[in-house]
């Protein structure tokens, strides 16, 4: 839609009927405040850095600091709306005041996508966590155990969200804190195993280590495979999902002006400590060559030095990771499905707001979604882990796009007056935004050079692609049928992955174009119900 109804819509009446829509303020400062520590801290840190390890060895420092400089300023920019407009659902809503309907749309259904598909990913590998006490047990049994329990934690009420996460929050920090102490004691004190390296600072820059510093350079090609701090980057940033939890929490927390500043403004210490400061301290205690991938390098680091207790601490605290992220994967999901119904850009019914404040189909509606995580751990564990990551991140990387934008036209329709006005600013305006935006293309660039993120980089435009016309079928007067629409978005990333595969005879190409079929038509599937039920339900 054009400016012309971005102008129109009126930050008041919106937030009056956000407010009026059931949803209650019941998130306390400390809520908020631990949410906003815990929510980097999941798989990306406790699992997926020995993958940003592997392709960058040490120099992995660097991508934690500029990709960190990057969520720093996308938060900025959301905090600056939030902070003068808290409402649930910031994102869509956002999106939709300050863009166009169709961007709310967008904007909305691409960050439930997005957390659908990050809910996924820490299904997947909560059984290797489990494994490592109990070998045998099934991970897909692990998968169902914790879903049910957090759909459960999340229908008792907000409150109950809050103190979850609350607790979870404070286990992960105290535990990432306690490990770099102990990781210093045993740097300083050189406690290590038989056989195995001294711990050192040095370790980082050793050359006989690897390579030194930067081994691969900025990037680099080895085996067919492509290394360097350039690639770590694509990991980093899947890393990052999650610190926007805090702008969800803005229309359910009782002092957001306060609170909602003071949470924002300290993710660069909170990426400081928590990802370069734990980097550091694990290469430093196990060269960063012996981080093979097979158990998390935060339980590595005990393991190494033959601290078995403390492997076992670790591992249970990767768990409870695991656990929060997707607490706070499946809240802000029902909170975002609730948003788009109020906007009538999702069935109404997802807007249902039980008497405790809980917008209970939304749960309801994304936990079900979530619950096919279960079956790909199941049948496919390799794609639940690297295929969904890199879906994920392309997602992530569209809805960080969409927040500098829409905060650009922000600024626009309210005007330089109200600007001068407002209590939270981001700095640097607007050539942060255009900076922000294009290093995110550059990652981008960077999945197109790995075997594991390629398929994501065609299924994005693919994605975008059908959420626009999903917004069309909905809009459309003449009712276009979404059986031909679903048709042809099925065909052709199929038929672009067949043809792919007809014409190498390289066996890691081909094998790639195959999981390219599967992935894309598992996609379609989803796509075509999505489309089908907004077309019926609108």
């Amino acid at each position: 839609m054009s400016s012309e109804y971005a102008s129109s819509v009126s930050d008041v009446v919106v937030e009056e009927k956000a407010d009026m829509a059931g949803l209650q303020r019941k998130l306390k400062n400390r809520h908020i405040q631990m949410i906003a520590l815990g929510g980097c801290i999941g798989t990306g840190l406790f699992y997926g850095s020995a993958d940003a390890i592997a392709a960058a060895g040490p120099s992995i420092i660097i991508a934690y600091i500029v990709g960190g400089a990057a969520i720093f300023f996308v938060m900025r920019a959301v905090g600056e709306m939030s902070v003068r407009t808290p409402v649930a659902g910031a994102f869509t809503h956002h999106a939709y005041a300050n863009w166009s309907e169709r961007a709310g749309f967008v904007s909305g259904w691409n960050y439930w996508f997005n957390y659908i598909l990050v809910s996924m990913v820490e299904l997947s590998v909560v059984g290797i966590y489990i494994n490592y006490w109990l070998p045998d047990f099934p991970s897909w049994a692990t998968a169902t155990i914790c879903l049910v329990l957090i759909a459960a934690v999340n229908l008792v009420g907000v409150r109950s969200f809050g103190e979850f996460e609350f607790w979870f929050a404070l286990i992960k920090v105290l535990a990432v804190i306690a490990m770099i102490v102990v990781g210093l004691i045993v740097v300083f004190a050189a406690i290590h195993a038989p056989d195995t390296a001294t711990p050192s600072f040095g370790n980082l820059f050793d050359p006989a280590i690897g390579g030194g510093f930067m081994p691969y350079g900025l990037l680099t090609e080895s085996n067919g495979v492509w290394l360097g701090l350039a690639m770590a980057l694509v990991v980093v940033m899947f890393s990052f999902g999650g610190v926007e939890l805090v702008a969800i929490t803005a229309g359910e927390a009782d002092d957001p002006g306060r609170t909602i500043p003071k949470a924002i403004n300290q993710i660069a210490v909170r990426i400081l400590l928590f990802f370069v400061g734990s980097m550091i301290v694990i290469m430093a205690v196990v060269p960063w060559t012996a981080i093979d991938g097979q158990m998390s390098p935060f339980v590595r680091i005990f393991d190494y030095v033959g601290i078995r207790v403390g492997a076992a601490v670790l591992n249970f605290v990767a768990i409870t990771a695991v656990l929060s992220v997707y607490n706070s994967g499946l809240y802000s999901n029902a909170r975002m499905l609730h948003a788009l119904a109020l906007q009538g850009n999702a069935p109404k019914f997802l807007g249902r707001v039980a008497k405790n404040g809980v917008p209970i189909n939304g749960v309801l509606a994304s936990a079900a979604i979530t619950a096919v995580a279960v079956v790909v751990v199941f049948v496919w564990p390799d794609f639940a882990f690297r295929y969904l990551m890199s879906i994920a991140l392309v997602a992530g990387i569209i809805n960080w796009t969409m927040v500098m934008i829409t905060q650009m036209k922000f600024r626009r329709r309210i005007g330089a007056e109200e600007v001068s006005r407002l209590a939270f600013k981001m700095p640097w305006f607007p050539i942060v935004n255009w900076v922000i935006m294009a290093y995110l293309g550059f990652v981008v660039v960077m999945m197109c050079f790995s075997p594991g993120h390629r398929i994501a980089v065609i299924i994005g435009p693919i994605w975008l692609t059908l959420l626009l016309f999903g917004y069309q079928v909905k809009t459309d007067a003449r009712g276009a049928s979404p059986w031909w629409a679903a048709l042809s978005f099925f065909i052709a990333p199929v038929g672009l992955v067949l043809w792919l595969t007809e014409r190498t005879t390289h066996p890691a190409r081909a094998r790639l174009a195959r999981d390219g079929v599967i992935a894309c038509v598992a996609l379609a599937l989803v796509l075509t119900l999505f489309i089908i039920v907004i077309n019926l339900t609108m």
